[in-house]
């Protein structure tokens, strides 16, 4: 007997964005949501962008515009409708009154990738209470719709039944799970402490997501983190260390990937894991520098960083994949303090990197030059791993030293 194969049908879409002002980034907005809906496991059938003053407020975009989306709908037999921007309760249920489509907006897009692709405890705490918040606001809005949300996206993780819940469970719910992420917040924030005991620095790997952050995590400390060719493959910030030539230390984080038009609820559930940028004392942004879009990827990029409050550190922008670019350019960036040109996935160019580190924390230490007795052998001992020892000098009066020490073990090193 012959076997089925029984595939779940893909959702076929049609992106909708709306244009507010000639020469902006609308076009490119909706190309990098086709690449989220992909992503996402939708396959887009069809693009349309609505030029107007102002979204509108009741159903997005304008009734001549509704006409147009609902034809092509049926020419390319459309099962869904996704807005480039996050609708309010009252544009969704009206849109999908007008369009009899299933009408999802860029928000639920990122929310059910991030849904997927959560790994650890943390990661789904933030994804859940993230997807909550966002359907707590729609629940008036759904009405009809909770009967037809069947499967697809928008229904990943806490998904469905969490939707037929009534609003007091579902606030029940997300006081639990903020108060089970304040648990994750200190248990981080101890680590954080932890490290800033040791004196060793730290680098937060910030960039546009799909820059290559994973990537230079595991080329560099042989990490061992996922890396795919899509968007926010990692969430779960991953900390390893990296020894430098000198055989100084630094920390390497990793941190999720930023977006445009990140959904504030994500940015809010995910602030402990972003934060780690700033607790860091140096910010390593990754650039996709084969991206046509690079510069207002790295606007995205400061823009989130300042909303985090992270400011006044030490930059080092790195344009990564030069290995898929077809001529070398120099490139620039005005917010940042050193660049450099690598390839993450060849290690070209890291060697580059880890020098820029170390003159970096160089310029973070004191030089000493002290005598030791022979009984103080303990305290090279400590500034051979938090320092950088220059010479060490075995004579019959002590140990002669000449190294650079992190300001923090200074006062242990200098009795």
């Amino acid at each position: 007997m012959a076997g089925y194969n029984i595939e779940e049908l893909k959702e076929r879409v049609i992106l909708v964005g709306v244009s507010l002002q000639d020469g902006d980034d609308t076009l490119q907005s909706l190309e990098e949501l086709e690449e989220l809906a992909n992503t996402a496991g939708a396959e887009t059938v069809g693009m349309v962008i609505q030029n107007r003053e102002q979204i509108h407020p009741g159903t997005y975009i304008g009734k001549g515009k509704i006409e147009e989306v609902r034809q092509l709908a049926y020419e390319v037999e459309a099962t869904g409708v996704i807005c480039d921007d996050e609708l309010s309760p009252a544009q969704l249920r009206n849109l999908e009154q007008e369009l009899e489509l299933k009408v999802m907006d860029r928000t639920l897009i990122i929310l059910d990738i991030f849904a997927a692709r959560a790994s650890t405890s943390e990661g789904k705490i933030q994804v859940e209470l993230a997807q909550l918040k966002y359907r707590l606001a729609r629940l008036v809005g759904l009405g009809s719709s909770l009967s037809r949300l069947g499967g697809g996206i928008g229904t990943r993780g806490p998904g469905e039944k969490k939707l037929e819940m009534d609003r007091r469970l579902i606030k029940n719910r997300i006081a639990q799970l903020n108060r089970e992420l304040e648990e994750v917040k200190r248990h981080r924030e101890v680590t954080r402490s932890r490290r800033s005991q040791k004196s060793t620095a730290v680098a937060a790997i910030v960039g546009y997501t799909n820059a290559g952050k994973s990537t230079l995590l595991n080329t560099m400390t042989g990490a061992e983190v996922l890396e795919e060719d899509k968007l926010f493959a990692t969430l779960d910030p991953t900390t390893r260390v990296l020894e430098l030539p000198s055989g100084q230390e630094i920390l390497l984080t990793d941190t999720v990937g930023f977006i445009r038009k990140l959904p504030h609820h994500l940015i809010e559930a995910f602030r402990s894991t972003l934060e780690e940028a700033k607790y860091a004392d140096i910010i390593l942004h990754v650039v996709d520098a084969s991206n046509p879009q690079m510069e207002q990827q790295m606007l995205v990029v400061y823009d989130t960083l300042a909303n985090l409050g992270v400011k006044d550190k030490t930059v080092i922008t790195l344009f990564n994949k030069q290995d898929r670019l077809e001529e070398q350019r120099r490139f620039r960036d005005h917010k940042a303090d050193h660049v450099a040109a690598i390839s993450a996935k060849y290690g070209y160019g890291l060697e580059d990197v880890k020098t820029v580190l170390e003159k970096i924390l160089d310029e973070r230490q004191v030089l000493i030059e002290r005598l030791y007795d022979y009984k103080d052998a303990g305290v090279i001992q400590l500034i051979r791993k938090y320092g950088r020892l220059l010479e060490e000098d075995y004579r019959a009066e002590g140990i002669y030293v000449r190294a650079y020490v992190p300001m923090e073990i200074y006062g242990s090193v200098t009795p």
